[in-house]
């Protein structure tokens, strides 16, 4: 599969914000498809290093094939940014320039059918950022509870018809396991008021949102990942993060806050930076973007 339809969100804003050295060692740990990577890498020079991190092994494929003309020394690792301190103990680097997190999920992970992030078209329902690791939406939409699935569309998914939805799981699945990204999205749609179809987002959205949430732990790898991230810069080092809801914008600019009031970080933004009016035309995953950036002091 080719990248060809993915484009990097407000890569000029994160790269003055980072305010890379010649030379320095950058960490990308949500790596992708390596098109913030590849600028990174131009940013540090031959002389730098970029680690690039990502729990999706299919798109670290691609991204290495994307950074094979770079000059500068380049590790590509499996795995998840909240355990950066113990991939670059692996590597034996001790602190970095700077790193760049661009939260929840690429348009390539979207466009493949067999990943189950979608339900444009019908596939199985997976979601799992790693294919090999840990419980799928299949798993928990047919054995979880129906107060637990409630409560995980009303919390990651702030919908309010959340009761319902999880009612109309629990009733479907008495009668045939779901196990396709159409089957629920169909449950979804039945299980709504009439009328409630019409509006900027397919309503079962917040649903997929909700479970792709809790299948890969999102909130709490973001919630320690800032944590480790943090401790890992140089002084002077700037992290920069990337959201797309609310629910991890609260998180980041929580974290900042605390950091800075405990006078270990300078924050950068004092309200996120969001895409201009060409880029969210031009790139529609763009449009929810919120970038904060802080500085460790």
């Amino acid at each position: 599969m080719s990248d060809e339809t993915h484009i990097s969100v407000m890569p000029r804003q994160a790269l003055e914000l980072l305010n890379l050295p010649q030379g320095g060692v950058v960490v990308d740990g949500t790596l992708g498809l390596g098109g913030h990577a590849f600028l990174m890498a131009q940013a540090v020079g031959d002389a730098g290093h970029v680690i690039g991190i990502d729990r999706d092994s299919s798109t670290i494929a691609v991204a290495q094939e994307k950074l094979l003309s770079v000059k500068t020394k380049i590790d590509l690792v499996q795995g998840s940014f909240s355990n950066l301190d113990r991939i670059l103990a692996g590597l034996k680097i001790k602190a970095v320039d700077g790193i760049l997190l661009d939260l929840g999920i690429s348009s390539f992970q979207l466009d493949d059918a067999q990943r189950g992030f979608a339900f444009k078209t019908d596939g199985p329902l997976d979601m799992r950022m790693d294919p090999t690791d840990g419980a799928s939406a299949t798993d928990l939409v047919n054995t979880l509870k129906e107060a637990e699935l409630a409560k995980i569309i009303f919390e990651f998914g702030e919908d309010r018809f959340a009761r319902r939805i999880a009612a109309a799981i629990v009733m479907q699945r008495a009668k045939a396991k779901i196990t396709t990204t159409k089957a629920l999205a169909d449950i979804v749609l039945r299980a709504l008021p009439k009328g409630y179809t019409r509006g900027r987002i397919h309503p079962a959205t917040r649903t997929f949102q909700a479970l792709r949430i809790a299948v890969n732990e999102e909130l709490e790898v973001l919630s320690l990942g800032l944590e480790v991230c943090f401790r890992m810069l140089k002084r002077g080092g700037r992290l920069c993060v990337i959201s797309f809801h609310s629910l991890e914008d609260r998180l980041v600019k929580v974290k900042f806050k605390s950091l800075a009031a405990a006078q270990e970080a300078l924050i950068l933004t004092k309200r996120p930076l969001v895409p201009s009016d060409a880029e969210s035309e031009a790139n529609s995953r763009s449009r929810s973007a919120k970038m904060r950036a802080a500085e460790r002091t």
